[in-house]
């Protein structure tokens, strides 16, 4: 595994920095705009999503240190280049130090759609999975690690699907997708341990003076019951793309999901490159919206559980986060 992480082609860096140098002057239009272009725009197919939620799940937990983890690293970074291209994909590795003091190897998987173009946008997503389920009812589970069928599994799921479609109608614009590790390392209450891959990412961007227009996380998004409030730090960065995509959705019958509501400011991944890095970056998240004087945020029974498996996962969810974020990306951003 350590070899497989470390290893970085010249080509692979030659990709990148043509990929990012472009971004190194303010894009054209800095701003969030958008309008109805009248676009064609490719179909999302939720069948593929579904399946490959599927296949990480079949390599089991993918906790740092496992073997789903070395597994399913592998999977991801293959399936990225063969819709990417191998030249296109690079993994980002990195180490952390546990709590009982193991080292352990992670990276981040980054795939760049239309490299050749300085306008861009970043898609985002955790691949890991939570290595205790704290949450669960049974107390003799609660030190295993869960399956992660929505959380993580879902918001890659989403990514993948979007990547085949990316390669077979190419978007208008660059499209970066970004699958972070370590995210959900930490125990409950110690921020300073999850995150990892963003933290990383951020500190070490692969080439300097990466500026995409906007970031999207996906976190939580395959649910059959979900809901999807206006999350509190997407607001505080950039309300404009959260009222575009939230409109988006109305015009499309999917505002049952993405409810119009104000939802609980959530440290994730997007909190992290929002401070870090200043790029205005949203998250996409089931959870409930909350109630007066309310100051947790609430998320779903089976949410750090042995629960989040596919029994969770509906297809009309992730159809729905599909078909929004298609008609941004190819026909609304200005």
């Amino acid at each position: 595994m350590t070899g497989r992480l470390i290893h970085t082609t010249l080509v692979v860096s030659i990709i990148l920095m043509l990929t990012w140098s472009a971004c190194n002057q303010e894009p054209k239009d800095p701003g969030l705009a958008f309008v109805d272009r009248g676009r064609e725009v490719p179909g999302f197919n939720a069948d593929s999503a579904y399946y490959f939620i599927e296949r990480q799940i079949a390599f089991g937990p993918r906790n740092p240190g496992s073997e789903g983890h070395r597994r399913t690293m592998e999977y991801l970074s293959g399936s990225l280049k063969r819709f990417a291209g191998p030249q296109a994909v690079y993994v980002q590795p990195f180490t952390h130090t546990g709590y009982t003091g193991e080292i352990y190897q992670m990276g981040n998987i980054i795939a760049s759609f239309r490299p050749e173009l300085g306008d861009r946008i970043m898609l985002l997503a955790h691949w890991d999975t939570r290595p205790r389920a704290e949450k669960d009812p049974d107390p003799a589970l609660r030190n295993r690690p869960i399956p992660g069928a929505d959380d993580g599994g879902s918001g890659v799921g989403v990514l993948l699907e979007m990547a085949r479609i990316f390669r077979d109608h190419p978007p208008p614009l660059g499209v970066d997708i970004l699958l972070f590790d370590g995210e959900d390392y930490g125990r409950e209450g110690d921020l300073e341990y999850y995150f990892l891959g963003s933290r990383y990412w951020s500190n070490n961007p692969p080439v300097s003076g990466y500026r995409p227009r906007f970031g999207i996380l996906l976190d939580m998004v395959g649910a059959r019951d979900a809901l999807f409030p206006r999350e509190g730090f997407s607001m505080q960065y950039a309300p404009r793309l959260v009222d575009e995509i939230w409109e988006i959705a109305r015009q499309m019958g999917y505002d049952n999901l993405f409810i119009d509501r104000k939802g609980s400011s959530i440290a994730d991944d997007h909190w992290i490159i929002n401070r870090k890095t200043g790029i205005p970056t949203i998250n996409i998240i089931h959870h409930l919206p909350p109630r007066p004087l309310q100051t947790d945020a609430q998320f779903p029974d089976y949410w750090h559980t042995h629960a989040d498996d596919m029994d969770v996962i509906g297809k009309e969810t992730l159809q729905a986060v599909g078909d929004v974020l298609l008609e941004l990306i190819y026909n609304r951003i200005r």
